[in-house]
């Protein structure tokens, strides 16, 4: 792992809002510092109910927070395109230590990612904001009823007009950066055709075996269409689309390096979510978490001893040794798969850089194409 750049996201937003030195490199503070300490934030516990439409929106006594949407699509000529548009929170203070509402004042730092992915092309754009918690027309942010999250004209709101509708079940998305040859984006609409799912215990997803961990919710059932911008060309594209939604204020222990995130998409209606933290389990080990998902929806949390996440080879990509192609097994669910990325070269060049990209998932024995995701892998 490259540890050049610990704390790299807050560091960078500290200096955008003008708050004074930037907060010192530390070596136990996990990836980007989601393992520094975190007193006097609100904490993740198991056994708290989550509450829509409220949780859609944000949570400014929670330190880190994200809205994060990957899409697996197709063009009118069946070409495969990605894309990728994240909205991140990260308060710079606990809520008993927040300056009092005054012009200029910022408690509330926000980041966002736009990807663009076709072929061996992968464009990136990114943005950053300020805010005070409950400022609900600032530069960015994020209100529950009706549903809308945003950076600038970055923005991913709901369609729903009606306020005793859920707001959630259909949104629409525009993000642009550029302009010409170098415009990049997209214009897209989204509906959801099943429900949300909690990971974990009801919605509490753990990340490590001292009980760390996230609240953290899905919606992997999205049907997305409309017009994907690359390279100043314009194409109607249509496929699925899965997004995540997680806040915590200590995401990571402090010897936690990074992780490796799976959202697959099965041909047969089920869906997978795993992930791999680097470091954190039993005697030091990695920990390891997932959710079988049903094509109704239903959730099947997945132990740390009902998944296996191999990795069997790496890809050059940025300087460093990524690996792109593994072995996902799933015994309670039957499954056996290798899970590659058709294009390796997916690092985002953004503040704080990571591989995000495509992937294909087929049956380890018989090779037969069984769907298709998104792998992240942080910590690189």
């Amino acid at each position: 792992m490259s540890r050049r750049l610990l704390f790299p996201l807050l560091t960078a937003l500290l200096a955008l809002a003008g708050c004074g030195e930037p907060a010192p490199e530390r070596a136990d503070a996990g990836f980007a510092g989601l393992g520094s300490d975190a007193e006097g934030f609100a904490q993740a516990r198991p056994g708290t109910p989550l509450r829509f439409p409220e949780d859609h929106g944000a949570h400014p006594d929670y330190r880190i927070e994200w809205w994060y949407l990957t899409a697996n699509l197709e063009d009118e000529t069946g070409e495969p395109l990605g894309l990728q548009w994240t909205l991140f929170r990260q308060a710079l203070l606990p809520p008993d230590e927040r300056p009092a509402p005054a012009p200029w004042v910022a408690d509330q730092l926000w980041m966002a990612h736009l990807a663009v992915s076709r072929g061996e092309r992968h464009a990136v754009a990114e943005r950053f904001a300020r805010s005070q918690a409950g400022d609900e027309s600032g530069q960015a942010g994020a209100v529950a009823q009706p549903f809308r999250a945003w950076l600038d004209d970055w923005t991913l709101a709901s369609r729903v007009d009606t306020a005793d509708e859920d707001t959630f079940e259909r949104l629409a998305l525009s993000a642009f950066d550029g302009e010409g040859e170098e415009r990049l984006g997209y214009r897209l609409e989204l509906d959801a055709e099943g429900p949300l799912v909690l990971h974990g215990e009801a919605g509490f997803s753990q990340k490590s075996a001292d009980g760390q961990g996230s609240y953290y919710v899905s919606q992997p059932f999205w049907r997305v269409e409309g017009e994907v911008t690359l390279d100043g060309e314009t194409r109607a594209v249509r496929g699925r689309g899965w997004l995540d939604r997680e806040w915590s204020s200590q995401l990571l222990g402090p010897e936690q390096t990074g992780w490796d995130w799976f959202s697959l998409h099965l041909d047969d209606g089920h869906k997978l979510m795993a992930f791999r933290l680097r470091g954190g389990g039993e005697a030091g080990g990695d920990y390891r978490s997932g959710t079988w998902i049903a094509p109704d929806g239903t959730p099947r949390p997945l132990a740390p001893d009902e998944l296996a996440l191999t990795p069997l080879a790496t890809s050059a990509v940025a300087g460093r040794r990524v690996p792109t192609r593994w072995r996902l097994e799933v015994p309670p669910a039957g499954l056996d798969l290798i899970v590659e990325a058709p294009h390796a070269e997916r690092w985002m060049t953004t503040t704080v850089a990571y591989w995000e990209g495509e992937v294909v998932a087929r049956d380890r024995d018989s090779g037969e194409r069984l769907g298709a995701g998104y792998l992240e892998m942080t910590g690189y």
